[in-house]
């Protein structure tokens, strides 16, 4: 199985800040998933990945100690050769003894201590990686490569599921939000949940929005016009089995077949958006 490429940076793995949202972020060790229940691991300000400290220390078999300083908290980590301390708020580490600056900080956040987790995995001797398209950091305790133990949903499952979601949503023209969506509202909304942004109107998705393709996909957009040619009137997501799901003036959020007279009667191009 092939691994996805690592980003190495001095002592701390580098993601985008596009990467950063909460529910995105991942972290292994070896060839298991950390589970977190409730806080989850997340990147910074300055591109780093942040972690729960407990549930990854525990993972690896370090101990862990807190000590309330004032409004900061001091953690502890320990194994039978090394400890290292880091103060939320503070860029800089004890290791040893040794006192070293790092370019983020421990953090506290609703309740939870957060570490960067490549720094305290690296300084414990574990190699770490970035899977930068599953966004998952891979801690090696076992110093070998792994392969991600989790992969990311494509973009078009996502949306597909995204767009389910609003199934039985009314009709509103110019609707762009949950409380009511036209065709091209909706598609831009889901698509723009995953960090794809389209142009708003049917039309404009069609004149500049993707690739013109012959054989459907599913997460392909579906354009129709009662002229069966542009300008595009109409905008949906195709399904897979020649159904799409869109917001219609005579259901709201629905699905329909493409093969349906209504729809077969207009339907007229499909188009793909590209995304990595």
């Amino acid at each position: 199985m092939a691994l996805s490429a690592a980003v190495f940076t001095s002592g701390l793995f580098y993601a985008a800040p596009s990467q950063a949202a909460a529910s995105d972020v991942k972290v292994q060790v070896n060839d298991d998933l950390v589970q977190f229940p409730d806080a989850q691991p997340f990147i910074d300000s300055n591109s780093r990945t942040q972690t729960p400290v407990r549930m990854v220390s525990e993972k690896l078999g370090y101990k862990v100690s807190y000590v309330v300083e004032d409004s900061d908290i001091r953690v502890t980590l320990k194994n039978d050769d090394k400890t290292i301390e880091l103060t939320t708020g503070e860029n800089t580490a004890v290791v040893n003894g040794e006192s070293i600056t790092i370019d983020t900080k421990a953090v506290e956040k609703q309740g939870r201590t957060y570490v960067p987790v490549s720094f305290i995995a690296k300084s414990f001797g574990h190699m770490v990686q970035w899977d930068s398209k599953n966004y998952i950091a891979i801690v090696s305790a076992d110093g070998k490569y792994h392969a991600p133990a989790w992969y990311r949903p494509s973009i078009s499952q996502s949306v597909i599921a995204d767009a389910k979601e609003y199934l039985g949503i009314p009709y509103s023209y110019g609707g762009t939000s949950p409380s009511g969506f036209d065709c091209s509202g909706l598609v831009q909304y889901v698509f723009r949940r995953e960090a794809v942004y389209l142009p708003r109107t049917a039309n404009d998705m069609y004149t500049s929005a993707g690739s013109k393709v012959a054989s459907l996909q599913a997460g392909d957009l579906v354009f129709f016009s009662s002229t069966k040619k542009a300008p595009a009137t109409h905008v949906g997501i195709y399904l897979g089995n020649n159904q799409f799901i869109s917001a219609t003036t005579s259901g709201g959020v629905q699905i329909d077949s493409l093969s349906s007279s209504y729809w077969s009667a207009r339907y007229f191009a499909a188009k793909r958006i590209a995304v990595d």
